[in-house]
């Protein structure tokens, strides 16, 4: 018992130190701090296809890692000015507290408790997700309530670990979770068949069933229990670099509205009369020093890294091994919820 209690000092102080640091380093100014340092600090998770990935010679690539390469663009001018800092799901907050990154792109959900109580802010949602459950196909389950009795491995510091309790305390269903801190740990015990069901985002789940020996011996329950807007995270204290992080992902959003893509952008730039567009790729307005950026900064992101449906269809569409519809995570003018406030 007091060793409970110890340990939840401990955890209370260590927050509360980092809470200060953060008003501390704040102070200091995000932007001038990466441009002073020369790059940009992105705390991604530690290995998601489709989110943050590494491959052998350490190079990432995923949605997540696009989008701190975004911002890299903005503040730089050079997408590959930026070092990613794999974290678990545990220590994530704790690093961007502490000024170990200066962001956080890593799929992680916005909650009211995480955006009230953690000093942090949520710029906004990247992408809509719900928690499931993936099971061996020759289970033969049709639905998850159907798992009493079940193991359930989980990450444990995740919001799917209070979601998966809430669903079963509410449906009265009996389970043991087997909590893990590390996601290769969850996989290799759900593929020896230590659990019976793997608990997570369901886009996570996809993920990892793309990384197992045998991803077709599994399958991914239809139940969607509970609400993920996933979206990149920075620290309260700082107005001017959660603009600048904010409008980043407002700014690709709004390219893809508009047509403007990698490829064509250099083309619009130079025929297009449309106000709107001007004002996105600096030629009219004064958007960029409002945040302390150049007129061109949003350019400098479509440019260098595309607008929003270029990065998701890159990591997640027909091209990739998920072949994942858009679906919520369409533009709102095609039946999603992938919507931005107007740049102007």
């Amino acid at each position: 018992m007091k060793e409970r209690k110890m340990k939840k000092l401990v955890v209370s102080m260590t927050l509360a130190l980092a809470v200060a640091f953060t008003c501390w380093t704040a102070s200091a100014g995000t932007l001038e701090q990466i441009k002073e340092r020369g790059f940009v600090k992105a705390g991604v998770n530690v290995g998601l296809p489709g989110f943050s990935f590494p491959d052998k010679t350490g190079n990432w690539s995923g949605l997540d890692v696009d989008f701190a390469r975004a911002v890299a663009a903005a503040v730089l001018g050079d997408k590959d000015k930026v070092r990613f800092t794999p974290l678990s799901g545990k220590e994530r907050f704790t690093a961007l507290q502490s000024g170990e990154v200066d962001l956080l792109s890593r799929n992680t959900t916005w909650s009211m408790q995480r955006d009230t109580s953690l000093g942090l802010n949520f710029v906004g949602v990247i992408f809509y997700d719900g928690t499931g459950f993936m099971v061996k196909k020759d289970l033969g389950l049709k639905n998850a309530l159907e798992l009493k009795g079940a193991t359930v491995c989980v990450n444990t510091g995740t919001s799917n670990e209070v979601d998966m309790a809430d669903f079963f305390r509410a449906h009265k269903i009996e389970y043991k979770a087997a909590t893990f801190e590390s996601v290769d740990a969850i996989v290799t015990a759900f593929e020896s068949g230590r659990c019976d069901a793997y608990c997570g985002d369901r886009s996570g789940l996809a993920a990892q069933r793309l990384k197992m020996k045998n991803p077709e011996l599994f399958v991914l329950l239809p139940d969607v229990i509970s609400k993920e807007p996933l979206g990149p995270v920075v620290r309260h204290g700082d107005d001017q670099w959660f603009d600048i992080v904010k409008w980043t992902l407002f700014a690709m959003i709004d390219a893809e509205e508009r047509g403007i893509t990698s490829t064509n952008i250099d083309q619009i730039k130079a025929t297009s009369s449309d106000p709107n567009v001007r004002r996105i790729l600096g030629l009219e307005g004064d958007l960029g020093p409002g945040t302390g950026l150049s007129k061109d900064w949003a350019y400098r992101i479509i440019k260098q890294v595309g607008n929003y449906g270029e990065i998701f269809n890159k990591n997640f569409g027909p091209q990739t091994p998920f072949k994942m519809e858009r679906g919520l995570n369409a533009l709102w003018l095609k039946g999603g919820l992938i919507y931005a406030p107007p740049l102007r």
